[in-house]
């Protein structure tokens, strides 16, 4: 007679929950875009023209204003770092609150036109029919609308204008770009399941756009912002030099017209050349900026990155020629007759 076989019952102990997502990690992800040396480069100088521009106080030694007639047109020295002006005004002091006008003005601009950006090209590109497609005619207008006269006519009918009227200008000639890439990155993620699913459950189109599908435009807006200050520093400056902007409104751009009215060009080598410099050094940071976002959004350029980072460390040499070495030949050669090469 045979007994019954005893079944030993094991507890199964439960998979543990995945931890909830912290504050820090959630930050961590949402700035993977500029985590690699390029942005990270970029943000650096853009962050001491910031800081620059909000202590500018402390750091200017003199008013940029105050005139010294009996130090005018002196070279750097120890007194004035960056020299005088033809009526003795401090090229330091001007440069130094000129970051803050340029500052102002381009993130004043850059944040409405972004704003004006996704409203029009997130909205044109979720919604179908003559509503998607009058969007998409409204982008191709302002698209092709000449910004620097436009800007010139306004700028001209005040006689002292607010930087705030010279950003929303800049901002309003500068959405359209931004609306158009927005309006593509949205058509294609409008397919997607998750949208589907998202659609299908009754969730409200606000709630679609704004939990659904911006998350996964992040990078496609930070691009978009950092093309459209640069845009609206070059053409702020671009105003002040040909004389459109008061010289009231300080900025890198007025330093240059009084250097140009003056006849500064070329002896007077320090009126100019710092001004041009901070201009170039900016335009520089947000160049390194949109690198470095455009290496996180394409998977090639991504990989083709990581890839030449981990042949660093290795030390190898990246721009080094590469020669195919075949393994020799196991089988003898005849008598008399020389082995064969053995590189490509």
């Amino acid at each position: 007679m045979t007994t019954p076989s005893t079944y030993h019952l094991k507890a199964v102990t439960p998979a543990p929950a995945p931890a909830k997502a912290t504050f820090w990690s959630q930050l961590k992800s949402s700035l993977a875009m500029f985590s690699n040396r390029k942005s990270a480069t970029g943000l650096i100088i853009l962050g001491v023209f910031v800081l620059v521009a909000i202590f500018a106080p402390l750091i200017a030694p003199y008013d940029p204003n105050a005139q010294h007639l009996d130090e005018t047109l002196q070279p750097p020295s120890f007194s004035h770092l960056l020299g005088t002006t033809h009526i003795g005004q401090d090229v330091f002091s001007q440069l130094v609150y000129g970051t803050r006008g340029v500052l102002v003005v381009g993130f004043l601009a850059t944040i409405m036109a972004t704003v004006v950006a996704i409203v029009v090209g997130v909205t044109a590109g979720y919604l179908r029919g003559w509503k998607s497609e009058s969007l998409s005619a409204l982008s191709n207008v302002f698209l092709v609308i000449p910004g620097l006269p436009l800007m010139i006519i306004v700028a001209s009918q005040f006689e002292d204008p607010p930087l705030v009227l010279i950003a929303a200008v800049l901002g309003l000639t500068g959405w359209a770009w931004g609306a158009r890439v927005l309006r593509a990155q949205t058509m294609s993620l409008r397919n997607r399941d998750f949208i589907q699913a998202a659609r299908a459950n009754g969730e409200p189109l606000h709630r679609i756009i704004l939990v659904e599908m911006l998350p996964n435009l992040l990078a496609i807006i930070a691009s978009s912002f950092v093309g459209t200050m640069t845009a609206a520093v070059l053409g702020l400056t671009t105003l002040a030099f040909i004389g459109v902007i008061p010289v009231s409104n300080l900025n890198w751009g007025t330093i240059l017209f009084w250097a140009q009215q003056n006849n500064a060009f070329p002896d007077y080598w320090w009126w100019y050349v710092p001004a041009g410099l901070c201009i170039a050094l900016l335009g520089v940071s947000l160049a390194l900026i949109n690198f470095g976002i455009d290496e996180y959004v394409n998977p090639r350029l991504r990989s083709a990155g990581e890839r030449a980072r981990a042949m660093k460390r290795k030390g190898m040499n990246l721009n080094a020629a590469v020669t195919q070495v075949r393994t020799p030949s196991t089988t003898a050669s005849p008598a008399g007759t020389p082995p064969e090469s053995t590189t490509a």
